[in-house]
């Protein structure tokens, strides 16, 4: 699957993906939430969970700013590709042996408005239930909780 900006594929030689890191707001139920039903589901592609803005994210990611990724949820691959938005919930889909079908799916043009919505649904729930940042934009980010 092509990286993307703001949710359109780019047009480009493809690289493979072999791993994916999923940067998700700890402050946000819904954000848990997906964390957890990701971990249960069968993995093509393994994902990586980590809190966004956390020190780990930043020793991963410099590059990427802090801010951005607690504004919506944003996958990184193993060979550099950032996806953000529709196109992050898409790739993690991708990702997932019994949602890939979808997941092409949701890139075609029938697709796409459906993936759209439900990205725009789930930015409107969790702006409306996560925790506020400070006032300079950093947020305490709590450490990862141990799966049982």
């Amino acid at each position: 699957m092509p990286a993307t900006g703001a949710g359109t594929p780019a047009r480009r030689t493809a690289v493979p993906v072999r791993r994916l890191t999923v940067l998700y707001d700890p402050h946000c139920s819904l954000c848990v939430h997906v964390r957890h039903w990701l971990r249960r589901q069968r993995q093509l592609v393994p994902l990586d969970l980590v809190p966004a803005a956390s020190e780990e994210a930043r020793r991963r990611f410099p590059e990427l700013d802090p801010a951005t990724t607690l504004e919506e949820i944003t996958v990184v691959g193993d060979q550099g590709q950032v996806y953000r938005g529709t196109a992050a919930w898409i790739v993690c889909l991708w990702a997932l042996a019994d949602h890939r079908p979808k997941a092409h799916w949701l890139t075609t043009p029938a697709g796409r408005p459906f993936a759209r919505a439900t990205a725009l649904a789930a930015a409107k729930y969790r702006s409306a239930t996560a925790a506020p940042c400070g006032p300079d934009g950093t947020c305490a980010v709590p450490a990862p909780e141990a799966d049982g």
